[in-house]
This record gives structure tokens, sequence and C-alpha cells, in this order.
């Protein structure tokens, strides 16, 4: 399969949610009971993209309230495996059933807030402040990004596609590998090294997982100019939080790395 094909089959995008024809099919098979609600576009996408924001925040700030009253990570566990299985399995849903996304983005948002407020907390107690560093961090990448895609200085070329993607899915092997690996007592042992090594991979991870910002941005826009329906606007701004969580996570990951050596 050649470079070329194998882009179009992954998508334009290294974010699962989103593949070539995610907006334009979605824009030719409008269903009858949507037709009239009108079509997707950027204000759209961005205030709904705020909503699940919103929602993350809400639901992390309980876990990570309960942590800190108990002092014990065993206190938030159940609700993080809740949150995390849950919201990879609402996340699955909602990519295969994009017309759901209404109702299903706004659940996993809620459900990853649950596991992001407790892993928050297990870092935070290790590495005090970290988590308003990673924070902070994560919306300024999103906001550089966001600039540089506007201006034009990165432009999402079909190259950059395949980089990104590429890149993207081999992290994702690399991840899976090693969980794989760790419930047979093994591992990779650079992913989780504070070592020169272990820090240079997470670099790499942070900014793969900031340049699939790029492609999100280029593909909700894409979204609008197609006269996608007006529920898409849910699925680009889940799209977009998949991407975000990601980064936030492996942003915690190489901060921690950083303050333990």
């Amino acid at each position: 399969m050649s470079n070329h094909n194998a882009l179009q089959t992954f998508g334009r995008s290294g974010n699962p949610a989103l593949s070539d024809a995610t907006f334009s099919d979605e824009a030719k098979n409008i269903r009858p009971h949507v037709k009239d609600l009108g079509v997707m576009t950027l204000e759209g996408t961005v205030n709904k993209t705020g909503v699940l924001l919103f929602l993350v925040v809400l639901s992390a700030s309980y876990t990570w309230n309960l942590f800190f009253r108990s002092g014990d990570a065993s206190s938030v566990m159940p609700l993080m495996m809740i949150g995390g299985i849950g919201g990879f399995i609402m996340a699955l849903v909602t990519i295969f059933k994009k017309h759901w996304s209404g109702t299903t983005a706004p659940i996993y948002a809620l459900l990853e807030g649950l596991f992001l407020g407790g892993i928050s907390a297990i870092y935070e107690a290790q590495f005090q402040g970290i988590v308003i560093q990673a924070i902070g961090l994560t919306l300024g990448t999103l906001a550089s990004l966001l600039f540089l895609y506007k201006t034009g200085i990165v432009k999402p070329t079909e190259n950059f596609r395949l980089m990104i993607v590429s890149a993207t899915m081999g992290i994702g092997v690399l991840y899976l590998v090693s969980m794989v690996m760790s419930i047979f007592g093994a591992g990779i042992g650079f992913i989780h090294s504070n070592g020169i090594f272990g820090i240079g991979f997470s670099l790499f991870v942070v900014a793969i997982a900031a340049l699939n910002l790029v492609l999100d941005f280029d593909f909700i826009e894409m979204g609008a100019e197609q006269g996608a329906p007006k529920y898409m606007e849910w699925f680009g701004a889940f799209s977009l939080m998949v991407t975000l969580i990601w980064l936030y996570l492996e942003m915690l990951r190489l901060l921690a790395k950083l303050r333990s050596r």
C-alpha cells in the first residue's frame, strides 16, 4: 500500500475519531429528523468545546476533592476505573454513532473528568503544583497551535498529515505493547524512565499530540465549509477533547519525569 493510500485509509487526522469521509459523508446523508436543525459552524463547535471542558472540570473536581479529603488513592481508584473504561466505551460509541454525539460527547466528558481528577490529584500529591503547570502548558499549546494554524505558519499538508498519523499510530502501538508486557511483569523501560531517553520520548509524544491539534482544527474547519449537519458540532468538539485530554496527560507525565530527577 502506498503512503498516499495509507493516509487515506487512516484519515487526515491522527485522531481516531476523524477520517477523510467523516464530514462529507454526514453532510450527504443528513437524516430526515435533523435536516431542519441547521448546519455545522465554527462558532457552534467552539461553544460546544467549552461545554465539554466545563463538564470535564466539573467531574474532575469531584474525584480531586475526594482524594484530598481522604488522602488515600484507593478512595478514588474505583471512580477512576469507571471513568477511564466508561470514557473509552463512550468514545467508541460516539465515533460509530456520530448523530448521538449530542448525548454521548457530554457523557464522555463527565466520565473522563472522573479519571482525570483522580490521576491529577495523585500526581499533585507527589509533586506540588504540577497540575496547574500541566493545565497551563496544555492551554498554552492549544492557543499557540491555533494561532500558527490560522496564520498559515503551520499548514496541514499531505506530507505533514502522513508524518503525524504515522507517529501517532506508532505511539499507540508502543503503548499497547507496553501495557500487554506489564501484565506479565515486564515493560519497555524508557517509556516510564526519568532518564534522558525517557524525557526525550515524552517530549516527542507531547510534540505529536500537540501537532494533532492542527489536524483537528483543519477537520473542524472543513466540516463547517462542507455544510455538515448541526450535530457534527458536538462530534467536532468531542474529537478535539480527545486530543486535548491526551496532550494534558502527556504533559503530566513529562513534568513528573522532570520533577523526579
